[in-house]
């Protein structure tokens, strides 16, 4: 068996395991973790350093998950991915996939991972072109607002709520599908992850970081329920 199959292999067992166990949270065992994607290219990566502990917490009280609110680091080409059913990546700069990081984040989300991209202002042109390199046959596509992931344990019939100005447009929640299935959901002009952060880190409303958090448990939920 040659590597790239026996990746898809472990990428598929470790995402069914992985699923059961966050629908069945076991006692004070933590069952997974929430993964943040670390890059090359110069752009920031590690922005948002408090987003995901805060998410996995308001998941864990309000959808009933049992997430380690210590999330993992991994890196694109590391056969770890396929460990963390939902990864989340975002910046300010630059990115840069290498042909084997292009290639192992592909098998990765077509053998069932979810990337959530969150634009933090300033990365749109450059994670484009990275995505474009995962699947060159595949365009960036707004995503309906009838589209589930508006859809779960909390009701978004616009879209995406905006939580910083940035240029003042407005959210644009965009998706990769590939063979039906969305596999990379990509806010932009949102910056859900700043909302997810502590309250004393950008002073947000705390309905505004409660809108953040609530539309960040729905990407959560619908990819366990996917």
């Amino acid at each position: 068996m040659n590597y790239k199959k026996l990746t898809v292999l472990l990428g598929v067992f470790a995402l069914v395991f992985m699923t059961n166990l966050a629908m069945k949270p076991i006692e004070n065992a933590p069952s997974l973790k929430l993964a943040l994607l670390k890059y090359n290219g110069g752009g920031d990566w590690y922005a948002n350093p408090s987003a995901l502990v805060n998410l996995s917490l308001f998941c864990n009280k309000f959808l009933n998950t049992n997430f380690d609110p210590n999330y993992e680091t991994v890196e694109v080409g590391s056969i770890d991915l396929y460990n963390y059913p939902f990864l989340h990546m975002t910046g300010h700069g630059n990115v840069v996939f290498s042909s084997q990081e292009a290639d192992n984040l592909r098998t990765y989300l077509t053998s069932g991972g979810f990337l959530h991209i969150d634009d933090n202002y300033g990365m749109d042109p450059y994670v484009r072109v990275a995505m474009k390199s995962v699947f060159p046959e595949l365009e960036f596509v707004e995503v309906p607002f009838n589209h589930g992931i508006y859809h779960q344990k909390y009701e978004f019939p616009g879209g995406l709520p905006k939580i910083h100005k940035h240029d003042d447009r407005a959210p644009k929640g965009y998706g990769l599908f590939w063979q039906g299935r969305l596999v990379c959901y990509y806010s932009f002009e949102c910056d859900l992850g700043d909302g997810w952060e502590d309250p004393e880190v950008h002073k947000d409303p705390e309905e505004l970081r409660i809108k953040a958090l609530r539309m960040g448990s729905n990407l959560v939920q619908y990819v366990f329920r996917a």
